[in-house]
């Protein structure tokens, strides 16, 4: 009789759960996404995972639900996930799992972005380095080695997902996927072998058997059954390629990324929320804000190159944590305004009514009592009043209001009600306590050199990204009878490179630099250098800031001394010294020598620093030691006084610094007419970041341990943690 019991319990309790799960179904209609039986007007926001601390991680995600929002949406990051092939991490900030869970307790849906190719002004794209030199490998075309290894990667973490039941076909969180990402012009420069990759990735994605759709954004022509979605400040002119489809915007574009010496962005939140309303009143019906919370670029995975390690964003949450204001709670208001119209959202089309010669009604009806309607006024400059359902509305301009009901405007885009936030840097009580350093020995570097050929070589072939630094050193040898050397004009020597910074040193003094930017990421260093008569060492340090994340093949990109190397002013002409003898040595004795890791310092020769003689002195280590400051306000170093390097918190990158001072177009910023991220640009004139966060986290009470690498010279004594803290005004 029990073991009867036991059985029928046990066929019970699995018929439940097939009946729970019956109802676990997210499907699609040209309307919205269908999710267990009902049609959802959906926001949501996007939070990169391995951009904060775990310990932030439920905090964002309940902001981002107190915000308004039903989603997360996350990319994954193959090259943190798999950091040589077969060898994966899921740990920290690469806990992929835990982070999806918190997402699914917090009782929000969650938009996975697989890719896996990802862009995110990430590094290399997401991709891993090691990609690159599979045997006979093209990125992101119809070539077998890279959809191989593309599949293999997407099945993996489709596997985990499954195993961990956090699809919602399984009663997780997780109703979208995406596979690959932006592949339009891409595909169109591929031609046809585009057009086959596509068609393969996303058949190969939907065989995986998810139970939930998968999307390809910026993919006119993603086949059935995937969706194709918009990306951008603006979606309200994108329609679905096929009519059965819903209209879905995965990138909102809350602001824009920085790069080390350009302005700072923003985009005021009147627009942004002018923007959405103007898609859902077309009839979109999920926008996803890319970001909502940006956060930070730690170690060395921001890409670009020259992106700053903030990855801000001027997003809602700011990079810290903290809610920006009014940018927050307008979206907030904007959510709540669009819930109170989805019954009529999801049920009607809309019908257009032209109000005037820049104003328009959008009205969704369908049964008695069931009306919404949105009032636009697209002029940019001008206020209008108009007449709808007999009765008056002021508008102000480029605004839309919202009438749940078809009678009361509970919402204008351009009405702004909540405070403004004003963030502020201030001191703490932490002092860094007895600044040592290290000096990188140049002079030994020949010596130390491992790779001894004729001509240049590419870096990342050398480096394969394990540091930003590699040494190209050679020597020229100068006749004593040279003009110059008896009072004529020095030589002039000249390098030209493919990478993003070069220090050139001769007989082992600091000639110069040359930086590259966005703009033009080829350099040429031409300066005059002191040779004397004999034998010249020629040191050239050549660094990267980020590898690229997008453009047609970027994996074959060069970074590096690409040549020629010349010597200019000789009594014989140019000396091209491209073609001669090159030593290679990767890295910096401080990298070799691990001297950021916590468990090294008493091993190390450090020297007493005195600041005096040589605060500005190129390629120097520098160490102290701080308690944490008191309190709970997120922390940051000002690093304003140094020049450009990378610095390490208790042995954790906190990434690069570089005050490369910003140049843009500072103008006034109106929130009215068409957004582009050359518009409401700010910090002209000042270094684009100064002060690079410290994850509160990462920090013990006592005795933590900050170590900076300096390139070309700054004042360490200067260097302060401070704590975010924001006003309302």
């Amino acid at each position: 009789m029990e073991a009867k019991c036991f059985v029928l319990c046990v066929t019970l309790l699995n018929l439940l759960l097939f009946l729970q799960l019956s109802h676990c179904s997210v499907t699609y209609d040209r309307k919205a996404l269908v999710i267990n039986g009902q049609r959802k007007i959906l926001f949501s926001g996007s939070i990169h995972y391995p951009r904060s601390s775990p310990d932030m991680w439920e905090g964002l995600i309940q902001k981002a639900k107190d915000g308004g929002l039903d989603a997360i949406d996350t990319y994954v990051f193959w090259d943190l996930h798999e950091p040589s092939p077969g060898n994966y991490n899921f740990e920290g900030r690469c806990d992929l799992i835990r982070f999806i869970k918190l997402v699914h307790e917090a009782g929000l849906y969650l938009h996975l972005r697989i890719g896996p190719y990802i862009c995110a002004e990430w590094n290399f794209g997401g991709f891993p380095v090691w990609l690159k030199y599979v045997p006979g490998i093209s990125f992101r075309t119809d070539n077998e080695p890279f959809k191989m290894a593309m599949q293999r990667f997407t099945e993996k973490i489709v596997g985990m997902m499954k195993n961990e039941r956090l699809f919602q076909s399984q009663g997780g969180p997780i109703i979208l996927s995406q596979i690959e990402n932006e592949y339009g012009l891409e595909s169109k420069s591929f031609g046809s072998a585009g057009h086959s990759y596509m068609s393969w990735a996303a058949k190969m994605a939907v065989e995986l058997d998810t139970g939930v759709p998968w999307v390809m954004c910026k993919e006119d022509d993603a086949p059935d059954p995937v969706i194709n979605t918009c990306n951008g400040f603006y979606c309200d002119y994108f329609s679905p390629n096929k009519p059965y489809k819903p209209a879905i915007w995965t990138e909102a574009w809350t602001g824009w990324f920085e790069e080390f010496g350009g302005p700072i962005h923003h985009r005021p939140v009147e627009d942004l929320a002018f923007a959405v309303a103007r898609f859902i009143q077309k009839g979109g019906s999920f926008v996803n804000y890319y970001m909502y919370h940006g956060g930070t670029n730690f170690g060395r995975t921001a890409g670009g190159p020259f992106i700053t390690t903030s990855y801000d964003y001027d997003a809602p949450i700011d990079e810290y944590g903290l809610l920006r204001q009014p940018k927050y709670n307008h979206l907030k208001e904007l959510h709540n305004a669009i819930k109170l119209c989805e019954p009529a959202l999801i049920a009607a089309d809309p019908k257009v009514t032209a109000l005037g010669n820049y104003e328009q009604a959008h009205v969704y009806s369908s049964k008695p009592g069931q009306c919404a309607a949105f009032l636009s006024n697209y002029h940019w400059d001008k206020s209008a009043r108009v007449t709808f359902n007999n009765m008056h509305y002021d508008l102000p301009p480029w605004s839309i209001s919202i009438l749940p009901d078809c009678k009361y405007a509970v919402y204008n885009t351009a009405t702004v009600r909540s405070k403004t936030t004003l963030p502020q840097m201030l001191p703490t009580n932490a002092r860094m306590l007895s600044w040592e350093t290290f000096n990188e020995d140049i002079s030994s570097n020949d010596v130390d050199a491992k790779i001894t050929v004729v001509g240049l070589l590419e870096q990342l072939n050398v480096t394969r990204d394990a540091t930003d630094y590699l040494w190209y050193m050679t020597s020229v040898e100068i006749s004593s009878t040279e003009s110059f050397l008896r009072g004529g004009s020095s030589p002039i020597l000249s390098v030209d490179s493919a990478g993003h910074v070069l220090h050139v040193f001769v007989n082992g003094q600091l000639s110069g630099s040359s930086f590259g930017s966005q703009e033009n990421r080829k350099l040429t260093f031409a300066k005059a250098v002191n040779l004397h008569a004999g034998i010249n060492g020629i040191a050239l340090l050549s660094v990267a800031v980020g590898l690229p994340n997008n453009g047609h093949r970027f994996e074959t990109w060069s970074t590096g001394v690409v040549g020629p190397v010349v010597v200019h002013g000789l009594d014989h002409g140019p000396r091209d010294l491209s073609s001669q003898k090159w030593s290679y040595k990767v890295g910096l004795k401080g990298e070799a020598m691990n001297l950021a890791s916590p468990s090294k310092i008493s091993s190390i020769d450090w020297l007493k620093e005195s600041f005096v003689a040589n605060e500005h002195r190129p390629l120097t280590w520098y160490k102290a030691y701080f308690n944490a400051p008191r309190g709970n306000e997120p922390l940051a170093l000002d690093l304003g006084s140094m020049g450009k390097g990378q610095v390490w918190i208790n042995g954790q990158s906190i990434g690069r610094y570089w005050n490369a001072y910003a140049k843009g177009q500072c103008n006034t910023c109106s929130y009215a007419g068409t957004f582009r991220q050359a518009k409401c640009q700010y910090g002209c004139g000042k270094p684009t970041q100064r002060w690079y966060h410290v994850p509160r986290s990462w920090l013990k009470p006592v005795r933590n341990l900050v170590i900076v690498f300096e390139e070309i010279g700054g004042d360490a004594s200067k260097i302060a943690l401070v704590q975010r803290s924001v006003t309302y005004v």
